[in-house]
């Protein structure tokens, strides 16, 4: 129970947390993948293509930093609370908070960008279900990993 919990905790703060990080600006030193590539900057893969300009780049970054510690603050107001019950409306509030925020970022884009923002997200989301069930067939296969 407290695994699930912490990977909730895990799998709702680090989109955000990634998402709020500074941009590389001219002082910033350049960061490169083990490939070789630059990185994408806040947002990642999410906002690569979006071709945002100066103006939509602060706003989603002051956006990012406004609403990076809500899902912790929401999980540390539950955390305390373990029953069936409060988990239900743990994870209704840290989905509502999400949708919340996506709406918000969503207002900065135009149209074309939107439009990339969600095939984008639509792809993490089927690798994060990918991953989870690969996870569950390697918990069921091996139940001792655990």
């Amino acid at each position: 129970m407290r695994k699930t919990l912490i990977a909730l905790l895990l799998a709702t703060s680090l989109p955000t947390i990634a998402l709020a990080m500074p941009e590389s600006g001219e002082h910033a030193p350049c960061h490169k993948s083990m490939h070789g590539e630059h990185r994408a900057g806040p947002g990642g893969k999410l906002f690569k293509d979006l071709n945002l300009s100066a103006e939509q780049r602060e706003q989603m970054g002051k956006l990012m930093r406004e609403h990076r510690n809500d899902p912790r603050e929401i999980t540390q107001k539950y955390l305390g609370k373990l029953p069936k019950a409060d988990q239900e409306a743990m994870k209704k509030e840290l989905e509502t908070a999400r949708l919340e925020h996506d709406k918000a970022l969503r207002t900065i884009l135009t149209p074309e960008q939107q439009k990339t923002f969600d095939a984008r997200k639509a792809e993490m989301e089927k690798r994060r279900a990918e991953r989870q069930e690969f996870n569950a067939w390697k918990a069921e296969k091996d139940p001792q990993a655990q």
